[in-house]
């Protein structure tokens, strides 16, 4: 098996690249999906969150209201990091049962927007940091996610800079390129993990 990090900054595009890469017979493990599924009503986790935050938090119909949890703590680094140690060891157990469902010769690719900050690269055999500049990250929160400018430059501020990304890639995919180009890159990323898959058998 091989253990692959994927990460980049909001708006960068992981999702596409990791899309593509299932595509191509990733076995993706999606720590965003898994941080939504582990705050979900009835667990453990919501009640932790609430626990911290108070009941403001959420919904007339009691689900998490992520937008208001987003605006209070994209606005405190503090509140961020208490929201962090409760998801975070959640989102790791759930992350490795998964992962060890997947076979000996599988490569197994962890979508993790927050790699670089946690200091996971250690985890990884191999860490992908999809590359785009600020400008093109703050264009596609607002045009695409219907951000303002402010709360998207608060949450980009709020993640690791696109040096220190870069500082921990193995491998970079530039994402300020048309989807064609885009694939290509993928391609010969996916070639190379192969590559490397069949090595650890």
């Amino acid at each position: 098996m091989l253990k692959v990090g994927l990460t980049g900054g909001i708006g960068a595009g992981k999702s596409e690249v990791s899309r593509l890469l299932v595509e191509r017979g990733a076995v993706l493990v999606d720590a965003d999906r898994i941080a939504r599924e582990v705050v979900e009503p009835g667990t453990p986790g919501l009640a932790a969150v609430v626990d911290a935050f108070g009941r403001e938090v959420l919904t007339p119909e009691g689900t998490l209201d992520r937008p208001r949890l987003g605006s209070i703590v994209f606005a405190d680094s503090d509140k961020l990091a208490a929201l962090n140690r409760i998801v975070h060891p959640l989102v790791g157990t759930r992350s490795a049962e998964l992962e060890a469902m997947a076979g000996p010769g599988s490569v197994v690719v962890h979508d993790v927007p927050l790699l670089t900050e946690n200091g996971l690269a250690p985890l990884y055999d191999l860490v992908i940091v999809v590359d785009t500049s600020p400008e093109t990250q703050l264009e596609r929160l607002t045009r695409t996610r219907g951000m303002t400018e402010e709360d998207a430059r608060a949450r980009m501020a709020a993640q690791a800079t696109r040096e220190k990304r870069r500082e921990i890639a193995d491998v970079v995919i530039d994402n300020d390129v048309p989807l064609e180009r885009l694939t290509e890159q993928v391609d010969a990323v996916w070639a190379d993990l192969e590559r490397r898959a069949r090595a650890t058998r």
